[in-house]
């Protein structure tokens, strides 16, 4: 179809694991043509990009250190016009859908957000999460060029062996751009597994009852060396710090089994999790919403179910 243009940002030095996932998209929309990567963050990964894909690398230098949004949406949208892409693509982070949202706007563009899929055409289609995950709309897109993000763990990433040309640019900013900047971000806790890397996470909810409360599934997370996550609710009473927070407005995950302890399962939670491929849900009350969709179930009191899974794994383990 022609040139894509993907909006690449970057995590610990390295290209963040949706916006790789956005490169693989950007790929199957080129069709064999170039993928352009445009790199918001830390330079030193634009070596790696061409081994997921991307077949040219555009380093902005001079660029604020601080993420701006505004700044990024407009390095995008003059890079894309320069180049003539046919399509737009970004990851479907929070970073990701501010940007490419302001970059369709610049650009009097539509712009779909967290697609599942994309298919070209004259108009092009997209499927995409609406309601938080609960439903898939079909959508088609009428405009000369696509503007688009891709759902976290949808699309798969796969390294390629191939290499890129890296293009440092001097992007043309003003002082509009840079009016709304991140001055500070507050780390995740040190130590432990990550909840975006982890195989098993551990998660409760407002059923745990207390920050005291989260002993049983802090041991059960220690045993399988597993990510401890948490629901909005728990944050909101401050039993658990935002970072842990599982759910549409908190980290979309995709481990290969999420054990829910003590979550209702509300539609923003689920939207979190749907990449899991096997759900867990231990909770007392058996029409819980999660039910619905969880692979195994326990219906029970959690402090009861929890020490007793730690005990039995204990158990054989010294067997």
């Amino acid at each position: 179809m022609g040139a894509v243009l993907v909006l690449v940002t970057t995590a610990d030095g390295a290209a963040d694991k949706v916006s790789l996932q956005a490169l693989a998209l950007g790929a199957q929309l080129a069709a064999g043509g170039q993928v352009h990567a445009l790199l918001a963050g830390d330079a030193a990964a634009a070596a790696d990009l061409g081994d997921w894909g991307a077949t040219q690398v555009h380093v902005p230098q001079g660029a604020p250190d601080a993420f701006a949004p505004d700044a990024v949406a407009r390095m995008l949208a003059d890079l894309a016009g320069t180049l003539g892409v046919y399509a737009i693509v970004g990851p479907g982070t929070e970073a990701g859908n501010t940007v490419l949202a302001r970059a369709a706007a610049r650009s009097a563009l539509p712009f779909a957000a967290n697609c599942t899929s994309v298919t070209p055409g004259s108009p092009a289609t997209v499927t995409r999460f609406r309601w938080g995950g609960s439903l898939l709309e079909e959508a088609a897109i009428h405009a000369d060029r696509l503007v688009v993000t891709v759902a976290p763990h949808v699309v798969s990433a796969a390294q390629t062996g191939g290499s890129a040309v890296v293009n440092p640019f001097t992007p043309q900013l003003d002082d509009a751009d840079l009016a709304v900047k991140v001055v500070g971000s507050i780390p995740a806790p040190a130590g432990g597994v990550s909840l975006t890397d982890a195989k098993v996470v551990v998660s409760g909810g407002r059923g745990v009852g207390s920050e005291a409360g989260f002993a049983p599934v802090e041991e059960l997370a220690s045993l399988l060396g597993a990510a401890i996550g948490c629901s909005r609710a728990v944050t909101i009473s401050g039993w658990r710090s935002h970072t842990a927070q599982v759910g549409q407005t908190g980290t979309k995950i995709a481990p290969d089994l999420y054990i829910a302890v003590g979550i209702s399962g509300a539609t923003q939670h689920m939207a979190g999790c749907k990449g899991a491929k096997r759900i867990l849900a231990i909770n007392k009350d058996p029409e819980a919403p999660i039910m619905s969709d969880a692979d195994y179930a326990v219906i029970g009191n959690l402090h009861e179910v929890l020490p007793a899974i730690s005990a039995e794994i204990r158990r054989r383990r010294a067997g």
